[in-house]
C-alpha cells in the first residue's frame, strides 16, 4: 500500500523538540495544523499536543491507523450516504469528519478531554451545511456505551487497539452498538508489544467474524473489515 498522501505538519516537530510534556509544566495543550487530503476534500486538521491530551491529540504522524484509513476509503470509493456512522476513540476526528463529507450521518466519540479538539477540526472541515451530519458525544467504552444506540450502519475505529486493559471494555461497546447489518472497519499498527495482533486474531473472532482487508508490511499497518456472527 502507498503511502498516506499528507502535507508536512506545520512546527509539530519543532514543538516537541522545544516544549516538555509535565503536567505541571504545562497545563494547555498547545496546537499544530496538518492538511490532507483525501476523496477529492481537503482537510485541515488541528493537533492539540500537550500532557492532558496524550494520545488522544495527534493523527499518529508520520503514516497511522487513521490515515491509512482514510486512504482505504479512497482506494475502495466507499459511499456513506445515508448511512448511520459512529467513530470511536476518535482523537483529532479525521476518519469521521471524512465519512461525514462521503454522505455519513456520522457520531464521532472520545473521552470528554478530547472534544474540545474534535469539536474545532468539525468547525474547520464541515461546511455549515453538512454540520446537522456531525455529532460529537463522549463515551467511555464499557460505562456508557447504552447511552448509545445499536445497529450502527458501519463503525469505525483507528489506532484505538493499543492498551490490553481497554480490550474487554472494546468488545462489550462494539457488541451493543453493532447488529445484523453493520460494518465494522478496524485499522491499526500491529504493535506486539500491546498485543494487537491477540486482539484481532483470538479475542475479536470470539464474537466477530474478521476479514483483513489491507496490510501495509512496510508500516505494520492492518485494516480489518468486521461483522456480527
Amino acid at each position: 500500500m502507498a503511502a498516506p498522501r499528507c502535507a508536512h505538519v506545520e512546527g509539530a516537530e519543532a514543538l516537541d523538540a522545544v516544549f516538555p510534556r509535565d503536567v505541571g509544566l504545562f497545563a494547555d495543550a498547545f496546537p499544530a495544523e496538518a492538511r490532507y487530503h483525501f476523496c477529492g476534500h481537503g482537510l485541515r486538521i488541528a493537533q492539540h499536543h500537550g500532557a492532558r491530551l496524550g494520545v488522544a491529540a495527534p493523527v499518529w504522524e508520520a503514516v497511522s491507523g487513521a490515515l491509512a484509513l482514510c486512504q482505504y476509503f479512497e482506494e475502495q470509493q466507499l459511499d456513506f450516504q445515508g448511512k448511520q456512522v459512529i467513530e470511536l476513540g476518535a482523537g483529532t476526528g479525521i476518519v469521521g469528519i471524512l465519512a461525514t463529507l462521503l454522505g455519513g450521518d456520522v457520531t464521532l466519540t472520545d473521552l470528554p478531554l478530547a472534544l474540545e479538539q474534535l469539536r474545532e477540526n468539525v468547525a474547520r472541515n464541515v461546511p455549515a451545511e453538512h454540520m446537522v451530519r456531525a455529532r460529537i458525544r463522549a463515551l467511555s467504552w464499557g460505562l456508557d456505551h447504552e447511552q448509545f444506540p445499536s445497529g450502527y450502519d458501519v463503525i469505525l475505529g483507528a489506532d484505538i487497539i493499543y492498551l490490553r486493559d481497554t480490550y474487554p471494555l472494546l468488545l462489550r461497546t462494539l457488541q451493543h452498538l453493532s447488529g445484523p447489518s453493520s460494518t465494522i472497519y478496524l485499522a491499526s499498527k500491529m504493535r506486539q508489544e500491546h498485543g494487537t495482533a491477540e486482539f484481532f486474531e483470538t479475542l475479536l473472532p470470539r464474537h466477530f467474524a474478521c476479514e483483513l482487508v489491507q496490510r501495509d508490511e512496510q508500516e505494520n499497518i492492518s485494516i480489518y473489515r468486521v461483522t456480527r456472527r
